[in-house]
């Protein structure tokens, strides 16, 4: 018997599309890579996006004002880092239509050279008035190497059904 990537929760090389609106039901958990927070990535983001905040980019400020005694990296890049693990899953791969709005809660920082990953768990699904697509509410949970969840969120997303 072949196990699909439906069965196994990863799409692999020989299926790289990605699950189906009736696919994600809800209390199915997926989890992603993990990565690790690189100088390189604080600093191209800051400077890209203009994050020229001391608490980001003023190591003296940060050693003498803050709590954290050293840089912290923006909540927009942890974001962006968890978004970017969850494309890179495989799970949305050509199915995923469109990003409809996120709730989010920063719970602790995260430090260059910190390592994250995400734990995504399916909470609601609604069919549309259009028979070619749904829409899929997922909790994110964005977990640092100490096993310390350092944000959630709620994203709904726009996915492909099979129909």
């Amino acid at each position: 018997m072949n196990v699909s990537e439906e069965d196994t929760g990863k799409c692999s090389a020989i299926n790289p599309r990605g699950h189906y609106f009736e696919a994600f039901t809800p209390g199915r958990a997926y989890a992603t890579g993990r990565r690790t927070v690189s100088e390189a990535d604080h600093v191209n983001f800051t400077t890209s996006f203009g994050f020229f905040e001391p608490l980001f980019m003023d190591r003296e400020y940060i050693a003498r004002d803050t709590p954290y005694g050293k840089p912290i990296v923006p909540g927009a890049l942890t974001f962006s880092l968890a978004e970017g693990l969850t494309i890179l899953s495989g799970i949305l791969h050509g199915t995923g239509m469109a990003f409809l709005g996120v709730e989010l809660s920063v719970t602790r920082p995260v430090f260059i050279g910190d390592t994250v990953h995400v734990e995504i768990e399916v909470l609601d699904r609604r069919e549309t008035q259009k028979p070619d697509r749904g829409i899929v509410t997922f909790a994110h949970r964005v977990i640092n190497q100490d096993d310390e969840m350092v944000m959630r969120y709620t994203v709904k997303r726009m996915i492909r059904r099979k129909t």
